[in-house]
């Protein structure tokens, strides 16, 4: 049987990587005070599939002639094309992002690397969607754009299309439309990566260095940008109305894939490459990974195993509000693998396991863990998965509560987290709903798998970038497993902790599953320390020597 998910709800004592350091790229060098936030730039212009009707196609053809006519003769696109007016039933829309990097007065830098931020929301309005989330406004976007600009960066939030209808009659109209969706966000995309590389001496960016990042919806958008590139791709029997009909992506009416041409398109073919250098996602899936070839981008994840929305492994994507599959997706546990096979993760595949970050991902490497759904009991985390960060949570009593993106949040109290998205009276709300699945949500626990995503990804975009050296990050030996002993294992108020005699230790920390240290002790060769507040869960043994760290995982009960 298939797993099905819903995209409705689409989210230190010692380290290699030194704070005092301050490396650029990785460590945040930068204050808050030193960022400057341009909002709302202006990227593109196109129809806007959230407000159009299309039925009525001699009035489409009427009115698509006419925006593009005022387009061809240099003419502005009519105000009622904009407006409410409904003497028209195509509507536009201009596309904005957000640009978050270092004042001037702070950094000389005229050639820094970009982070695309794409949002999550399944193409509908935040509040529409079941979500306070949804846009380039929400909380999440705003502190990684920030804390990546305090790193050096140029980071960009941007709003790609909505629109899509998720209770239209027919299961073949909704998958079509949402198809469509995803494809003309990869369109919105490649926009904003061209008028970002147009304009690099404007805004002091290194054109090759763009990297991708996509949160739940955002990821899915942010994979297909990479991987998709032959029209062949499309028409592959998932893609294909009633799996024998023609491709739900009709390129006479949306365009090509470099976003060119198309009925109902605006963009124009571009001689700027839309080239990116990496892709990291949290949450999200690959539609399929006979996308994925050898050269395209390297590829980094952060996505809970548990996630009962978008696969870790493999799963049939259903439509929201129906529950109506979409099309079979793949996971990171299967996406990354099949990058690293092909050679494509080899940046940053030497980087040892001697840092918190690295430790808490590589250490549930080859797991075997229980898993969700009745039917399989188990699922298995892969090997070769460097690039990879899987989020064990513990397994909520319902399938639909485990956590899909602890990394967001929101204020229970804005206009679109009191939007009752029940049945008319019910008082549920937004807030309600997303907290099904993330029902400790705070801007405290955002905050922390943030730093997580931080201290794993920063350092790797970095060497993929050219930006830093491995040996800056290789700075300690790996030591055999078998150089330290914690026991007992589960453990409940304590744990004891027996290193070789061999070894000067330097430090001992214990750290949460987000590389967070939550407990430290007196450097020694036999210790313990007291567990007495900690939460049940796993929990990693951290251990320096002057000869190299060690790290052993164990379970508090």
């Amino acid at each position: 049987m298939k797993k099905q998910y819903s995209i409705l709800t689409l989210l230190l004592a010692f380290t290699a990587i030194s704070t005092t350091a301050q490396t650029r790229y990785v460590d945040a060098i930068y204050t808050n005070a030193d960022i400057e936030v341009t909002s709302d730039i202006e990227f593109a212009t196109n129809i806007d599939f959230l407000r159009s009707k299309t039925s009525d196609q001699a009035q489409v053809g009427a009115d698509i002639t006419a925006i593009k006519t005022a387009l061809a003769t240099g003419q502005a696109i009519p105000a009622k094309y904009f407006n409410a007016d409904t003497s028209v039933d195509l509507k536009v829309t201009t596309l904005k992002m957000d640009m978050y990097k270092p004042k001037a007065s702070a950094d000389a830098t005229t050639d820094r690397p970009v982070i695309v931020y794409l949002h999550t929301g399944n193409f509908l309005p935040p509040g529409i969607n079941g979500s306070p989330n949804g846009s380039k406004a929400d909380s999440s976007a705003i502190v990684l754009c920030t804390e990546w600009a305090k790193r050096g960066y140029v980071a960009v939030a941007l709003n790609y299309r909505l629109g899509w209808n998720p209770i239209a009659d027919n299961v073949e109209v909704r998958r079509g439309q949402l198809l469509n969706a995803v494809y003309r966000a990869i369109h919105d995309a490649k926009q904003a990566v061209i008028t970002l590389k147009d304009d690099a001496s404007t805004y002091g960016i290194d054109a090759t260095k763009v990297t991708l990042y996509g949160e739940g919806t955002g990821a899915y958008v942010a994979l297909a940008y990479e991987t998709l590139d032959k029209n062949e791709e499309m028409e592959l029997t998932k893609f294909r109305a009633g799996g024998v009909g023609p491709s739900y992506i009709d390129r006479t009416v949306v365009g090509e894939i470099d976003g060119s041409g198309g009925l109902l398109n605006l963009y124009t073919a571009s001689t700027t490459s839309t080239e990116i250098a990496a892709v990291v996602t949290t949450g999200g899936a690959l539609a399929d990974t006979s996308w994925l070839e050898a050269g395209d981008a390297p590829m980094i994840s952060f996505h809970c195993v548990r996630d009962p929305f978008a696969p870790f492994n493999e799963g049939t994507v259903i439509v929201p509000t129906t529950n109506e599959d979409v099309v079979d997706v793949q996971g990171a546990n299967l996406y990354v693998q099949k990058a690293n096979a092909l050679g494509n993760n080899n940046a940053i595949k030497d980087i040892k396991a001697n840092d918190p970050y690295t430790t808490a991902a590589e250490a549930n490497y080859g797991a075997t863990v229980a898993y969700i759904f009745d039917d399989e009991a188990e699922i298995t985390i892969n090997t070769e998965m460097k690039g990879l960060f899987p989020v064990l949570l513990p397994i909520a009593e319902k399938v639909l509560d485990n956590q899909s993106s602890p990394w967001q949040f929101w204020d229970p109290t804005s206009a679109l987290a009191m939007l009752e998205v029940g049945p008319a009276g019910s008082g549920f709300t937004a807030h309600m709903n997303s907290l099904q699945s993330n029902t400790d949500m705070s801007p405290e626990k955002g905050r922390t798998y943030i730093d997580t995503i931080m201290g794993y990804m920063c350092p790797r975009i970095a060497l993929i970038n050219g930006d830093i050296e491995l040996s800056l990050l290789n700075t300690n030996e790996v030591l055999p497993s078998n150089a330290a002993q914690v026991y007992p294992n589960p453990a409940t108020n304590a744990i004891n902790i027996a290193i070789d005699a061999k070894y000067d230790v330097q430090n001992i920390n214990v750290l949460d599953i987000t590389g967070r240290v939550v407990r430290n002790a007196v450097p020694a060769n036999r210790t313990s320390i007291n567990l007495e507040g900690l939460q049940t869960g796993y929990y990693f043994v951290n251990i320096a020597t002057t000869s190299g760290t060690v790290s052993t995982k164990f379970i508090k009960q």
